[in-house]
């Protein structure tokens, strides 16, 4: 189905779900999920939604908007941006990042976000999927996931022993490796605050 057709296609669901709805509280939500697509398809971002669609389909982290080697490169990229794209996510120096930007005050900033490690901690949950590549060095890892023309989504490769996530974002032509070691963060985040306990 073309993408305008499946738009308009689910407004009028929404519509026809609407009319049964009782509640102000669910109508709300259901006028709030029509006009989100209306807004898609009257700012001309269809093509921006097939893209994000599709990248669902495919086993991947998060998608992001931006990637950065430092938090100044990402800071002078905020500060100047007519439009910071709101809860967005972006990398920074390799880690996720969302965009917290209020309209009112102007107050604009990064915050750090810890979707990664989830994403990671639920792969080695579920078993990770077979190596691809073994690497001795990052370089030796770098120069091949550089030579791929069209790399895949993710890929688990070996650094000197230890697993990697070797991530291609598509919408922004970036590539990116993540050490299955971030997970270790998570659980140390977690223990500090079981060990600090409601009342801390």
């Amino acid at each position: 189905m073309a993408i305008g057709d499946l738009i308009n296609d689910a407004v009028d669901l929404l519509g026809r779900v609407h009319e049964k709805t009782q509640t102000p509280e669910e109508q709300e939500l259901l006028r709030a999920a029509a006009d989100a697509l209306r807004f898609i398809w009257a700012t001309g971002l269809t093509y921006e939604f097939v893209d994000y669609r599709e990248s669902l389909d495919v086993e991947s982290p998060a998608p992001v908007v931006a990637a950065f080697k430092t938090r100044e490169e990402a800071d002078s990229w905020l500060a100047n941006h007519p439009k910071p794209p709101a809860m967005a996510y972006v990398l920074i120096a390799g880690e996720y990042h969302v965009v917290a930007y209020r309209r009112e005050s102007d107050w604009r900033t990064f915050l750090p976000h810890p979707t990664l490690e989830f994403y990671l901690e639920e792969m080695r949950r579920d078993g990770l999927p077979p190596v691809v590549a073994t690497f001795n060095t990052r370089d030796e890892a770098d120069a091949w996931f550089g030579s791929q023309s069209e790399p895949p989504a993710q890929a688990v490769i070996q650094i000197g022993g230890e697993h990697y996530l070797a991530v291609y974002y598509r919408n922004i032509k970036h590539r990116a490796m993540f050490p299955f070691s971030v997970v270790e963060k998570l659980h140390a985040r977690r223990k500090g605050s079981a060990h600090e306990g409601p009342g801390a």
